[in-house]
């Protein structure tokens, strides 16, 4: 037991010195990729190692690969920070090693799941009795909520497609938003739906969905829409009550992926931009996202819990089922898995409703400030209205100029932020979706880019 105390004392001090590490510290350094595998990598020991000397091997050997986004200056991808809280419930989770799969593996796993389920419905004004299941992430939920919707719609017409599959079904007509997320695609694949089969709806020039026509692309036999809060590019959100509103009048399932925008309807001052998300039928969201607890953390909800189960549910004579237990693996597509209610409930309690508000108006207003100094510099364009916590910068009037920005950027390592490509137009792109990031951060990484910008004009 004192050998394990010493290394879990060590793993803490090696982890709070990463964390504290100095706030110029490269985000991310030039690294080679085959140099990385050779020095983590070599023969596989023939025998057993001292786990103090492999845990300290592998802090120090990792470090040139680490991509720092956590610290308050990553604004590329969509990647949420992590919180606290949720970082030291994520590490007794590990320690606890506890399978939500059914309730008899974890009376205290199934208890969170059952708490934040009833929390996070709140928080996102989402109907009380709903479902949630905690899965990877927005792609597991994106499937779920898909499968959920698909065996409803065919049961609507008289096939079991849990029982008997797609083969003689009646054809499912997806229309799907012209810019949405590419999980879409990939989990109607995985559906067999099919990614070419879906009926694609105009958008505005935000990325919103438009209304006009959809009735008649829904058409009349069973059919799904799957609307979007939170556009990757813009950050801009379908009109989620206008669409519904269409989509259920014809009978359809609508299906949200609001990976991130989502958690727009938990602040006061955004919650207007997903008016209406509670009248949908399916949600998907991200925890490592906004939420800000550690990889990997989704949820998918669903309005009607019995197509949720139905879709998802498993049994066999050795699982023990126990009563009035929540059995997790009704609701994901996963059966044994972490247990990532711990680091869930750890981030809400320690926000609180107002906590989990604050922090989406602050990315929110971060994002703003970060244009508006950009935006003084003349070779800078801004390609979308700034709503959420996405913005589309252009630097001169050529693709070449802002790549070139871009990677001078990520060469420096002091800041690090991406390009996308939206309607044949190349872009950097802002995101802000770290709790640690202020205004300060904000100002050297407006400043890293002017620099950049210079340094390639």
């Amino acid at each position: 037991m004192d050998e394990i105390r010493t290394l879990l004392t060590r793993t803490a001090e090696l982890a709070a010195d990463h964390l504290a590490a100095p706030v110029d510290t490269p985000v991310s350094r030039p690294v080679d990729p085959a140099a990385l595998v050779a020095v983590l990598g070599g023969p596989l020991p023939d025998g057993p190692s001292d786990p103090l000397a492999v845990v300290e091997s592998l802090a120090r050997d990792a470090a040139p690969g680490l991509v720092r986004t956590n610290a308050g200056r990553y604004f590329g991808f969509v990647e949420g920070g992590v919180l606290p809280a949720a970082l030291a419930a994520d590490w007794l989770a590990s320690t606890y090693d506890q399978n939500p799969g059914f309730a008899v593996l974890s009376p205290t796993a199934a208890a969170l799941e059952t708490v934040c389920q009833g929390w996070l419905l709140e928080l996102l004004g989402l109907p009380s009795h709903a479902s949630v299941g905690f899965t990877t992430g927005a792609q597991a939920a994106n499937v779920t909520g898909l499968a959920a919707g698909r065996g409803e719609v065919l049961r609507r017409v008289g096939w079991d497609v849990d029982a008997d599959g797609l083969f003689g079904a009646p054809p499912v007509t997806v229309v799907v938003g012209e810019e949405r997320h590419a999980t879409i695609g990939r989990a109607l694949r995985l559906l067999g739906m099919g990614e070419r089969r879906v009926v694609v709806q105009p958008a505005d020039d935000q990325g919103r969905m438009t209304v006009a026509g959809l009735r008649e692309r829904i058409g009349d036999g069973p059919a799904i829409v799957c609307a979007q809060a939170g556009n990757v590019n813009t950050g801009a959100c379908d009109p989620m009550r206008a669409v519904t509103e269409v989509a259920h009048d014809a009978g359809a399932w609508v299906h949200v992926d609001g990976a991130f925008g989502l958690w727009a309807a938990a602040s006061p001052d955004h919650r207007d931009l997903v008016d209406g998300i509670g009248l949908a039928d399916s949600w998907a969201t991200d925890g490592h996202k906004w939420l800000n607890v550690p990889y990997d953390s989704g949820f998918v909800i669903c309005a009607s819990p019995e197509a949720h189960r139905r879709a998802m549910t498993l049994s066999a004579s050795y699982l023990a089922r126990q009563d009035g237990g929540r059995d997790g693996t009704d609701w994901t597509p996963e059966s044994s898995r972490r247990a990532r209610a711990f680091a869930v409930w750890a981030a809400l309690r320690s926000l609180g409703r107002t906590g989990v508000g604050d922090l989406v108006a602050r990315c929110c207003t971060l994002t703003a400030r970060f244009v508006d100094l950009l935006a003084e510099e003349p070779a800078v364009t801004v390609l979308n209205d700034v709503v959420l916590n996405q913005a589309l910068v252009r630097v001169g009037d050529d693709d070449a100029r802002t790549l070139a920005v871009a990677a001078e950027v990520q060469r420096a390592g002091v800041v690090w932020l991406g390009t996308t490509v939206r309607r044949g137009v190349t872009s950097l792109r802002i995101s802000v979706s770290d709790h640690a990031t202020t205004e300060g951060d904000v100002e050297v990484a407006a400043a890293e880019v002017r620099r950049a910008i210079a340094v390639t004009a």
